[in-house]
């Protein structure tokens, strides 16, 4: 009772004690950081590969799995694979209580360590990055020619346009889609193509599924195909 008879006999003080309690709490909320998209350190690696050519079940079945049997690393909780044509995509979710810098070093242990288990046409290692599962684009781009393919607009795109965007300070990651590689049946033996008299017969449309990477070729026109592309 000796407690509230303070603020009951003194009724001054009280006031003067309350508005300075307000006035505090006023102050501190006007000072509190407040940001729609606050910046949290997400325990998330991503890791990307790459094989020119291959299809989407190549890239899942001889880089995809290999890199899966070597990413159990303690802590994980969570690991997501997505494959397309001659890229795939692995990420790790960590436990919240589990350090990204630690759980970073593990991933590239285990990269090295899945390496041998690799197609050797690889052109790079894989690689891998922090991720914010919460990220999105900021910027889409899109390329539209009334004289360029757009099997030719994606090579400007993927080495000239992609690498020169990825160089400036604050962007994270380019990815670059719509591409269009050609198709091309070839009816010559394999005696034929060893002596390089190989023909193209029909070439399907941009949108079919490419078997001739990084190779075009007129109808009836002569091209030399190398010990990969020989059937």
């Amino acid at each position: 009772m000796k407690f509230f008879a303070l603020f009951i006999y003194r009724p001054v003080a009280t006031i003067l004690i309350s508005l300075a309690i307000t006035l505090c709490g006023i102050l501190g909320f006007r000072l509190l950081p407040v940001a729609p998209l606050p910046q949290v350190d997400f325990p998330v690696i991503m890791v990307s590969a790459s094989l020119p050519g291959a299809s989407p079940e190549t890239m899942a079945s001889s880089v995809a799995t290999p890199l899966e049997r070597s990413g159990r690393i303690a802590g994980v909780n969570e690991m997501t694979s997505s494959s397309s044509l001659g890229s795939t995509r692995i990420i790790l979710e960590f436990n919240f209580d589990r350090d990204i810098n630690g759980a970073a070093r593990d991933v590239q242990a285990a990269i090295n360590a899945a390496q041998s288990l690799l197609p050797s046409g690889m052109p790079s290692r894989p690689t891998y990055r922090k991720a914010n599962p919460s990220d999105a684009p900021i910027m889409i781009l899109t390329l539209t020619s009334d004289t360029y393919s757009r099997g030719e607009l994606y090579d400007f795109a993927s080495t000239q346009l992609a690498q020169t965007i990825a160089q400036i300070d604050g962007v994270g990651d380019v990815d670059v889609g719509g591409s269009s590689c050609r198709r091309c049946a070839s009816t010559s033996t394999r005696r034929r193509c060893l002596t390089g008299a190989c023909r193209w017969t029909r070439c399907a449309p941009p949108s079919a599924t490419p078997t001739c990477a990084n190779r075009r070729g007129a109808g009836g026109q002569r091209a030399p195909l190398a010990g990969a592309d020989q059937r």
